[in-house]
């Protein structure tokens, strides 16, 4: 079994219920099950203008999965839930992220991992070191925790809700 971690994002619609439900429904992909989960959080968006803020958070896995079919299972949840992909960045029922999945380093057409932008993202690194603040980043050799520490980005607001 791999250890996954899986970013979760929505801002349309019931933002926290559009998190939840996600989350039951991830717990239902075969031989998959959700081992954690960090509260979530109000996020401001970043890299795009005009849109709501968002909710996020982030949990962890146990899959006996492929990165790809856990990839093909998460795409799915998100049509299932009413995700259309028009453009980049576009507001999002639901957005479920391959963050890392256990210390591999995979670069693929469809599937890069770790994510490339988690370290410069406050909303992915706040609950990730909640969850696993001694977790090596593969790729850049620092802790969660570290790379939060090291993060000097301006304007991206989190703020936690407090439940899970």
């Amino acid at each position: 079994m791999t250890t996954a971690y899986i970013g979760i994002g929505s801002n349309l619609g019931d933002k926290l219920n559009n998190c939840r439900k996600s989350i039951e429904m991830t717990g239902r992909i075969p031989d998959t099950s959700v081992t954690a989960q960090s509260v979530f959080y109000r996020t401001e968006p970043v890299g795009v203008e005009g849109q709501d803020w968002y909710v996020n958070g982030v949990i962890s896995l146990s899959t006996g999965l492929s990165a790809q079919d856990l990839l093909k299972n998460l795409l799915d949840i998100e049509q299932i839930m009413g995700r259309e992909r028009k453009k980049k960045w576009d507001s999002r029922t639901i957005d479920l992220d391959i963050l890392l999945y256990g210390q591999e380093v995979i670069e693929e057409e469809d599937l890069t991992v770790p994510h490339p932008l988690m370290h410069l993202r406050r909303f992915v690194l706040e609950p990730m070191v909640q969850l696993a603040p001694d977790l090596i980043h593969p790729v850049l050799g620092k802790s969660m925790a570290g790379l939060l520490e090291d993060f000097r980005e301006q304007g991206q607001d989190v703020i936690p809700l407090g439940e899970a």
